[in-house]
């Protein structure tokens, strides 16, 4: 589901670029830093994702204190 989020944000920015035709190079700088910041994120969501859908090891708590 990210994976396609991604793909469907991706094809609309290279969409809008395509429209606008020869983007000023301080403009391209930007989208690209963008495009890195925003594959930071995913990659952070998609770490998180997979840590809460790994179980814990169950600890035993025993009785308390003797």
């Amino acid at each position: 589901m990210m994976e396609e989020m991604v793909l469907t944000v991706e094809e609309a920015m290279c969409r809008v670029i395509d429209w606008w035709g020869e983007l000023p190079p301080s403009m391209k700088e930007a989208i690209e830093q963008f495009r890195t910041e925003l594959g930071a994120e995913i990659d952070s969501v998609e770490f998180v994702n997979k840590a809460l859908d790994t179980q814990a090891p169950e600890t035993d708590s025993g009785d308390g204190p003797a």
